[in-house]
């Protein structure tokens, strides 16, 4: 039979585990650990103190037996003090508070009588979270037993500290994300009603240069500033049409379509583009490729786009292999999009599909962004990997289902 000590460790450490599990507030968990701890150790009273991650100072986060004027003033442990915990990550025991230089407070043991401190410190994974500090009245010698339930019981803790920390910190990023989320649908609808403004007089400008172009000789000075002109204002429309497309955010209309017949339709339309940049194009299609439920034009200016910058990023006589896959196993089937150009900077490879980053002087910074969108509409996600000066390769994974509804 257990002794009736080893039965209370074991009800102590069940109660604070249940707490743990049912209670997202690390103060609720130290409380009830400085006061079982005091409790059944038969101490004067415990301190948990927990790191500040922004300072690295340790903080006064529970107490439980011990007088105010008892009570840690400013720092808990000195630097070097909580350097060995966290190194050694094992139980500190002091029994001569007046000359150990390891205890900053309390230092008046005496009045207080306090004769010994026990240090537990609390790690992740090497990282010291905190510290549990017992104080008793007299000197005492502890079972293994005593020695194995405060350490258990620190490293239990430690869990619930950095379950609260990890809470903490989807919190303040899901906050961000909705905060930029927000800002994004709002520049959205801006966007949008700029763009509409706009539209109307550059189609104008567009209508009349370019009947001024027609009507100048060939010869005029006029030439190639009406050339300018109507580049320019293309341009323009082009950067306005990304704006409208990025904006509308509307849902796919699904089809019954065939994806490797889309992607041999893209390779129709930019056929002259390869030819103009010499491009070697290697042609890998599933011949198992089912239909599936798709936006025909949606997905058309998915792979366009994309094409369009391998070909942007690859010197003439460079290697395009677009490939597609199914994945019965896995459920999803899709297509992979390979270049051996200049490829992508490592440092910003996780923002090329944020709307209006990009990494072309002339660049709108759009066209990624509608694609992650598009591709996400439908049910899947898109990728990048790439190593610079070796080219990129996109992948598309889009949910298999074969048939539609």
């Amino acid at each position: 039979m257990p002794s009736r000590k080893i039965v209370d460790f074991f009800y102590a450490f069940r109660d604070i585990a249940a707490l743990i599990q049912s209670s997202t507030d690390p103060q609720d968990v130290s409380q009830l650990v400085v006061w079982r701890v005091t409790e059944l150790l038969g101490a004067k009273g415990a301190v948990l103190s927990v790191m500040n991650m922004a300072s690295h100072e340790m903080e006064l986060h529970a107490v439980y037996g011990l007088d105010e004027q008892c009570l840690p003033q400013g720092l808990i442990l000195h630097h070097e003090a909580i350097a060995r915990l966290c190194k050694n990550n094992c139980l500190n025991v002091t029994d001569d508070l007046p000359v150990d230089c390891h205890v900053k407070e309390p230092r008046s043991g005496h009045s207080q009588e306090i004769a010994m401190v026990v240090d537990a410190p609390m790690c992740v994974q090497d990282n010291l979270l905190g510290v549990l500090r017992i104080f008793f009245s007299e000197r005492r010698t502890f079972i293994q037993k005593e020695l194995d339930f405060i350490s258990a019981v620190a490293h239990l803790t430690s869990c619930a500290l950095e379950k609260a920390r990890l809470i903490e910190e989807q919190k303040r990023r899901y906050d961000q994300l909705a905060l930029h989320t927000e800002k994004f649908a709002a520049l959205g609808r801006m966007a949008a009603g700029i763009a509409h403004e706009v539209n109307n007089p550059l189609a104008s400008i567009l209508l009349y240069s370019s009947n001024a172009l027609k009507k100048v000789a060939s010869d005029s000075p006029l030439r190639e500033a009406l050339k300018i002109i109507v580049s320019e204002t293309q341009r323009c429309r082009t950067v306005l049409q990304d704006l409208l497309e990025f904006s509308r955010d509307r849902e796919p209309r699904r089809t019954l379509e065939n994806l490797n017949k889309i992607i041999e339709r893209v390779l129709v339309v930019l056929q002259n583009e390869l030819m103009l940049h010499h491009v070697n194009l290697h042609k890998h299609l599933a011949s198992d490729m089912p239909d599936t439920l798709l936006d025909r034009g949606q997905m058309q200016q998915v792979f366009v786009n994309i094409l369009l910058n391998a070909v942007e990023a690859m010197s003439p006589g460079g290697n395009l292999e677009i490939q597609s896959f199914v994945d019965r196993v896995e459920g999803v089937y899709g297509a992979t999009i390979r270049d051996d150009g200049c490829g992508i900077d490592p440092e910003v490879l996780n923002k090329i599909f944020e709307p209006f980053f990009s990494t072309k002087p002339k660049g709108t910074g759009l066209g990624l962004a509608v694609c992650h969108g598009i591709i996400k509409a439908h049910g899947g996600e898109i990728t990048a990997q790439s190593t610079k000066g070796k080219g990129a390769c996109f992948t598309i994974t889009l949910p298999l289902d074969e048939g539609g509804p």
